[in-house]
């Protein structure tokens, strides 16, 4: 899908981020949507100086010292409670709460790269994966029938059970990397207008297996599926589009939660890499069960723990 095959060939080398990847399309295919262009502008402009993407703050967000504001007036709290209890004659001067018994609402659920994020309602890229959710659906009915040995079992499918029970009888990190590495040598690059005449085709796990053949989309399609087979929560898997504003192309990788971290999966090498270390992407759309969501720049950050980088280096 994202154009030329050596984009998204497996890197013999453990890095970060590569030089140049040769091949990914200049624009994501697509990409109709209402607020994509202005938001993905500021993103690449704020991207664009390399030296400055690459030096941004990065000290720790505080958590808080002794002496700061939650030591509040005491006085001025009790003259406001009584003042606000005298607007309502049924409510006691005392009955409100005091600062420190107030609740304290949870935390949201981070998502990769720490960015908030906003659904799409419209567009190619949703009609994309919808139409890849289909053909999943179909084939976890296959993948139903091969274990409960209930009809043939077609090879594809026993090669991607394979993959998914050697994820399964591993745990944490290590089962995140066997499948990233089974699912990054069964399939050889190849670009969609190669394989099948067509310039951009999401192929669903099992048609990936049987051909043996994919493009950068097809090896993350294919990771999200056998993660969530081996064990993973849905939620806790996300396919994510992004784009390396150095070399101007978009890629697709897979995201792993993992203690609270998310763990970056990329055709491109076999080792594993945490969000923040991806230095040179920026991150735009996000693929799951819930559908497609935008990476938002132009909305406050979700807040991560006090031991995380306040800002990331894209």
């Amino acid at each position: 899908m994202f154009g030329r095959v050596t984009a998204c060939c497996i890197a013999a080398f453990l890095i970060v981020s590569p030089a140049s990847s040769n091949g990914e399309t200049r624009a994501f295919a697509g990409l109709s949507l209402p607020d994509a262009a202005n938001v993905n502008a500021t993103m690449l402009n704020q991207a664009g100086d390399r030296s400055d993407f690459l030096t941004k703050d990065r000290s720790p967000i505080r958590s808080g010292e002794p002496g700061d504001d939650r030591n509040l007036d005491r006085a001025h709290g009790d003259s406001a409670r009584t003042e606000m209890a005298s607007l309502d004659p049924e409510m006691p001067a005392g009955s409100l709460p005091s600062p420190s018994q107030a609740p304290i609402a949870a935390p949201a659920l981070v998502q990769p790269f720490g960015l908030a994020v906003s659904p799409l309602t419209y567009g190619d890229v949703l009609a994309k994966w919808r139409g890849v959710e289909s053909d999943i659906r179909a084939e976890r009915d296959i993948l139903a029938h091969c274990r409960e040995k209930t009809a043939p079992c077609p090879l594809e499918a026993q090669r991607f059970l394979g993959i998914v029970a050697a994820g399964r009888a591993q745990i944490g990190r290590a089962r995140i990397g066997v499948i990233n590495r089974a699912i990054n040598m069964a399939i050889r690059p190849m670009s969609d207008l190669e394989q099948w005449g067509v310039e951009d085709r999401w192929s669903a796990p099992l048609v990936t297996m049987a051909t043996g053949l994919g493009d950068c989309e097809d090896y993350a399609i294919a990771k999200y599926v056998a993660l969530i087979e081996a064990g993973l929560a849905p939620d806790d898997v996300k396919l994510v589009i992004v784009r390396d504003p150095v070399i101007s192309e978009d890629h697709a990788v897979v995201t792993a939660r993992l203690d609270g971290k998310w763990i970056v999966l990329d055709n491109r090498w076999l080792g594993m890499v945490e969000d923040r270390e991806m230095v040179r992407i920026v991150p735009l759309l996000e693929l799951d069960g819930d559908g497609v969501k935008m990476f938002r720049r132009d909305m406050p950050p979700v807040a991560r723990t006090a031991s995380e980088p306040a800002s990331l280096r894209f």
